[in-house]
């Protein structure tokens, strides 16, 4: 009679994966948290596997760092070999991570572009053939098609190619998109004990993941707001930090429409993503303020941002990360009148939003 087998309990090796991957996850939630600083998330680290033991006598916390340090993951610096920096490939997973979590996993396409309703010239074939018209692209031409209908219309003694021969394969015309992430790094992001700013980035890290990847020939430009706006790198995002700063949406706005007006192709897109609390203006060279509930005079001015962005055909997408329902108000007359979409989600549920078609006038909860 064959009994049960019973193995060594290793707490880090349940859930799949290997010891090294699922403490690079746990590493790289803890760089979110440090900004960066892989001394400091170390540090973390190393105290967290005295208490709950996370590594094991066959695979400790000095085997993943030398790990990481040889897998490219963390570079000394140079002129102080003792301090270690995050990589450009640390950045690129630590993005791949949150699209995975927040989106599921997605690959990357051939071509990278949106699928439109119009049918023309273009890189993605439909397999439909139809009789060629004026105007039509010769690489279009379906070339073993065209040459059998010659041959049956005017047979081989009497071979000719005529334009009424020719077939022509349907192509699924594509198109390109300018978008701006925009992120609010304001204080209300870390109060009353809610970390929102956490959640914040590994959606905007999930976005620009799938642009960059799904959609390689669209532009992406990255911004954040907090008493003021600025741009930054995509490579920046992992590692943002909350300022003592004031929600100034609308500065976050105007420079989001000033660098779309720079883009040429028509098709043009802001996703938004903020606890939905605006506070701040900026009036020449003074700053109105008002952190104590929503400002009348500060919400009239984004609701006119949102009616102008919707007059030059620019959808603004919000992604709401808090659940304060007078908040939550605000973002549904933004979007509103917008005739754009939001994503509402709580802190703990990223993986679950409750997402709103302001356009089509429909709300549906999605995973």
């Amino acid at each position: 009679m064959q009994g049960d087998l019973f193995t060594r309990y290793i707490p880090l090796l349940q859930g799949g994966g290997t010891a090294f991957d699922q403490l690079l996850r746990l590493f790289q939630q803890l760089l979110m948290l440090t900004a960066g600083n892989a001394g400091e998330a170390l540090e973390w680290l190393t105290e967290l596997d005295q208490r709950y033991k996370l590594s094991n006598e066959n695979y400790g916390i000095g085997d993943f760092i030398r790990e990481l340090e040889e897998k490219g993951f963390l570079q000394r610096q140079q002129g102080d070999p003792s301090v270690l920096n995050p990589t450009a490939k640390m950045d690129r997973s630590i993005r791949q991570q949150s699209l995975e979590d927040i989106f599921g996993k997605l690959k990357k396409t051939n071509r990278g572009n949106h699928r439109t309703k119009f049918s023309g010239s273009a890189e993605e074939q439909t397999g439909e053939i139809r009789p060629f018209q004026f105007g039509d692209q010769p690489e279009q031409i379906a070339v073993t098609e065209s040459i059998r209908n010659a041959y049956a219309h005017h047979g081989i003694d009497d071979f000719r190619l005529l334009d009424s021969d020719l077939e022509i394969r349907e192509a699924q015309h594509l198109s390109q998109s300018s978008t701006v992430l925009m992120i609010d790094i304001s204080h209300s992001m870390i109060l009353y004990g809610e970390d929102r700013i956490t959640p914040a980035k590994k959606v905007a890290m999930a976005l620009a993941e799938l642009i960059m990847t799904r959609y390689p020939k669209d532009t992406l430009d990255v911004i954040v707001f907090g008493n003021d706006a600025w741009e930054i790198a995509v490579k920046d995002l992992p590692y943002l930090q909350v300022g003592p700063y004031h929600t100034n949406t609308v500065a976050g706005l105007e420079l989001a429409m000033d660098i779309l007006r720079r883009r040429k192709n028509p098709n043009k897109h802001i996703f938004m993503i903020t606890d939905g609390k605006p506070t701040c203006l900026k009036e020449g060279i003074h700053y109105y303020k008002n952190s104590f509930g929503l400002d009348r005079k500060i919400m009239n001015r984004c609701y006119s941002l949102a009616a102008q962005c919707r007059r030059a055909n620019v959808p603004v997408t919000t992604f709401m990360i808090a659940q304060d329902p007078y908040l939550q108000k605000f973002v549904e007359e933004f979007t509103e009148i917008n005739k754009g979409k939001a994503f509402f989600t709580s802190l703990n549920g990223l993986g679950e939003f409750i997402f709103a078609d302001y356009e089509r006038n429909k709300k549906r909860r999605v995973r």
